[in-house]
């Protein structure tokens, strides 16, 4: 059951609208000064509310209430549907702990590309982490490190088929640019309908293969929001953007995974046998150079393919070989995907009384990630076809704040890679940021890591944190994120 209100921006209050919501045979007519003052509060936690957007036809947001995870504040779940009603994107909303009627609005998305947001919300920054000891009466732990501690948050299953996200009839979507259409409709539907969030500063956040989401996704936002405005119709308060051990300039990956191994750049002696990293350093040059040539300088395919093919054999193998957490250097790989609780989450996530209280309407099981989504983008080669630090240059040359952090025991997405990729960004920035100088950042007193900033650009390093780095250093990941969204320093 669902109920569906309309919003018409255009229509002056005291107009009644009569809108039919497609697909649910259900007729709503309300006083658009009504809809215009919707309040999160007021929705149903039993039936889904449709929100429709006149410049969004083909979209709508199903919103309700739930009890889910954090009993201090308010939880709402839902889809974003897109395409006709077709395909179907669920989320997570969790209101501001601290002050949800003033806080800043942020978005969430894990990487992949593939992953659930959800493990982002269980075992990372969420307001709930996954009870991995069976010590609670409801499978989660209270987060006193949540990133909701201070900003109201979503947590989105994109692209189609991730988490509990699906597909009617089997389409999927299988490049980042088309998956930034549908953030931008969902993001612009919420805050239309939701006045009291409107005009609220708003952040992209994200991990891993959020590298390349999230340039792209927030590069749309701000492109639409210029016509929005050539339009007098509203725009999104975007104001930056938080990267987290990502891909993104691919050019850099295995000069960063050499040093992480094969040099001091996280461990004080080298892991790896000396054997395997003198083949490393035969091949890297070589690795480089095609990398280079065939997936930056002109994009071709085959030759990109052949490329990565190269590098992964030469450069990577060992390290697959080493039984170590491909995310956490100090660690072995034990579970799906090195993690214990991703197993735990995915039982969890697929018991009815959760999927009941969530709203959850996918016909499929909840898996961490899927291999399906990922092997269309691969098809696809996303992570190469379009060099995803052009569009962090473009946001940095208009103003857009850019967190990039990383956590120094990682090897998939590792931080050395990612200070080489934004030390050679070309942007017109470039050389203030070269020569600004490398700081230390403390919580409590206690060295976290290493950063430097200049104007937009922030680095910033955590020591002894993995991949996931809220996950490894809850506090100093909240230190962080606290600091940034009061615009202060690290």
């Amino acid at each position: 059951m669902c109920t569906s209100i309309s919003f018409f921006p255009s229509i002056q209050p005291g107009n009644e609208v009569v809108e039919r919501s497609p697909g649910y045979g259900l007729l709503w007519t309300c006083n658009t000064s009504v809809v215009q003052s919707l309040y999160l509060s007021s929705l149903s936690s039993t039936d889904y509310t449709a929100l429709h957007h006149p410049r969004f036809p083909s979209h709508q947001v199903r919103i309700k209430k739930t009890d889910f995870c954090d009993p201090t504040v308010n939880v709402y779940t839902g889809y974003l549907d897109v395409d006709q009603g077709a395909k179907h994107l669920f989320f997570y909303f969790f209101e501001s702990r601290r002050n949800p009627e003033k806080d800043d609005v942020m978005m969430w998305i894990n990487g992949g590309p593939g992953c659930s947001s959800a493990m982002g919300l269980l075992m990372e920054l969420g307001p709930c982490s996954i009870d991995m000891n069976n010590s609670s009466t409801n499978g989660t732990l209270w987060n006193p490190h949540s990133w909701n501690s201070e900003a109201n948050i979503f947590f989105l299953d994109q692209p189609v088929g991730v988490g509990f996200s699906y597909a009617d009839y089997g389409e999927t979507v299988e490049t980042t640019e088309d998956a930034a259409r549908n953030i931008h409709a969902f993001v612009t539907i919420f805050f239309d309908m939701f006045s009291s969030f409107s005009g609220r500063p708003f952040h992209l956040s994200g991990e891993s293969y959020g590298g390349r989401y999230l340039p792209s996704f927030a590069s749309y936002i701000y492109d639409q929001n210029a016509l929005a405005q050539a339009r007098g119709q509203s725009t999104l308060n975007l104001q930056s953007v938080l990267i987290g051990n990502g891909i993104t300039d691919i050019s850099t990956l295995y000069s960063g995974r050499y040093e992480i191994e094969c040099g001091t750049a996280a461990l004080e002696v080298p892991f790896q046998h000396i054997s395997t990293c003198v083949r490393m350093k035969i091949a890297l040059p070589r690795c480089l150079n095609a990398m280079q040539r065939n997936c930056v300088d002109h994009f071709d395919s085959i030759d990109c393919r052949a490329a990565v093919n190269f590098c992964d054999s030469e450069l990577s193998t060992g390290y697959w070989a080493s039984g170590r957490n491909v995310y956490d250097i100090s660690k072995p790989c034990i579970g799906d995907l090195c993690y214990l609780e991703n197993s735990v989450i995915s039982a969890y996530l697929n018991n009815l009384d959760t999927r009941q209280l969530l709203g959850v309407e996918s016909p499929n099981n909840f898996s961490a990630c899927s291999s399906e989504v990922g092997r269309n983008f691969n098809a696809h080669m996303d992570k190469y076809a379009v060099p995803a630090q052009f569009y962090v240059a473009g946001l940095l040359e208009r103003g857009i704040r850019v967190l990039i952090y990383a956590g120094t025991y990682d090897w998939q997405c590792n931080w050395v890679a990612n200070k080489l990729w934004v030390d050679k960004l070309d942007w017109t920035g470039k050389s203030q940021y070269n020569v600004a100088e490398w700081r230390d950042w403390t919580v409590h007193g206690t060295k976290a890591g290493e950063t430097k900033k200049s104007g937009v650009l922030t680095f910033a390093t955590i020591r002894g944190a993995g991949h996931m780095v809220p996950h490894d250093k809850p506090a100093e990941s909240f230190a962080m994120v606290s600091r940034w969204l009061a615009q202060e320093d690290l």
